[in-house]
């Protein structure tokens, strides 16, 4: 009964518009948030950090970049890891070309760098779409991999063809390199989920996002009512890869601090994302977190409780994760093509009716 729109009055445009128009809905997050910012940092270990809470934020990121452009866009992408490649990359240019500027200004201008790389990947979208276009983001994903291993200048001409992340300081308090603390890394990446969560449900709710919709539902009816199709699927990449970018700095520097671009961002990666927002929702950014954390704790529930508990080969256990990933995606694929954000949706609508039956 608590769950009502009964009583919640809208005596603005500002108030009729917001982003949660329902009371209950704003003190959840506003919960979260709190949560998330004022109790976890004081309560994780290393151990939480590193295996749950920063891939989970990272990927989060960049599930809400691909989601931007494959669920509310509708342009398929397959270069997910080489964009992400393009981030890490940049980003250790910067931090070894300007040490004297601050990490959190490398991680988004890397996110800068990748956008404009993105822009230029996106081209063959005003000519080609659907398979033809995922061929070629998959072009892309394998020719930035290359790049990147053969042009020593990339990795300033590393023997191990390595890169690492130097250490670097926000507010004096270490973020990069070996001597950060668990809470560090983990407010510091989730500023960047906060705020990129922020910017994308605003830029969804507003006329980008609508642009971006109506191209995804009808490319040749949005051009007649007056939508640009070259304005709205280059902005759609050029956000995207931004956010996928930003991404791949925190996970080269701040969470993995060492890569090598093949291991680390390989085609794998950008299948990872995938399935993240097709089990989380297309067009939902809560479905890009909800993909996000179901895919990254089920490898470590999987792990505690077939190795851990039942004693497991560690070995049996990875392939039985893999066979239950693809056996959800087909089920998703099938039964609730939108994920676990329309599950979501659903089981609020019957909370906000119950306990009437309509």
């Amino acid at each position: 009964m608590f769950y009502r729109e009964a009583g919640d009055f809208k005596t603005s445009y500002v108030d009729d518009n917001q982003t949660f128009p329902i009371k209950f809905d704003r003190f959840r997050y506003y919960f979260v948030l709190f949560f998330a910012f004022l109790v976890v940092p004081f309560v994780i270990n290393d151990y939480w950090v590193n295996a749950v809470f920063m891939p989970f934020l990272i990927y989060a990121i960049a599930a809400i970049g691909l989601n931007i452009l494959v669920g509310y866009c509708g342009q398929v992408s397959l270069g997910t890891g080489g964009f992400m490649a393009v981030g890490a990359y940049a980003c250790y240019k910067l931090m070894t070309a300007f040490p004297e500027v601050n990490i959190f200004f490398h991680v988004l201008l890397a996110g800068g760098v990748t956008a404009i790389v993105g822009v230029l990947f996106g081209l063959p979208s005003l000519r080609i779409k659907g398979f033809y276009l995922a061929v070629a983001t998959l072009a892309a994903q394998f020719f930035l991999v290359w790049l990147f291993n053969k042009v020593p200048w990339f990795y300033n001409y590393s023997a191990s063809g390595q890169i690492s992340a130097p250490e670097r300081t926000v507010f004096n308090v270490p973020v990069t390199g070996a001597n950060t603390d668990a809470w560090a890394t983990y407010l510091f990446c989730l500023v960047f989920v906060t705020i990129s969560a922020i910017v994308a449900r605003n830029l969804t709710r507003g006329s980008v996002g609508r642009k971006w919709m109506a191209i995804r539902d009808m490319d040749i009816a949005a051009e007649i009512i007056g939508v640009d199709p070259l304005r709205s699927k280059l902005s759609a990449f050029a956000v995207s890869s931004f956010f996928i970018g930003v991404s791949g700095a925190l996970f080269f520097s701040v969470y993995l601090g060492a890569v090598e671009v093949g291991e680390a961002f390989g085609i794998t990666k950008s299948f990872l994302v995938l399935f993240m927002i097709i089990i989380g929702g297309l067009g939902s950014i809560f479905g890009s977190f909800a993909g996000a954390a179901f895919l990254v704790l089920l490898p470590v529930l999987l792990k505690n409780v077939l190795v851990g508990m039942l004693g497991w080969p560690t070995d049996l256990a990875a392939h039985l994760e893999f066979i239950i990933v693809g056996a959800l995606i087909i089920t998703f694929l099938i039964l609730e093509p939108h994920g676990l954000a329309q599950l979501w949706r659903v089981a609020k609508e019957k909370l906000r009716l119950w306990p009437f039956p309509h």
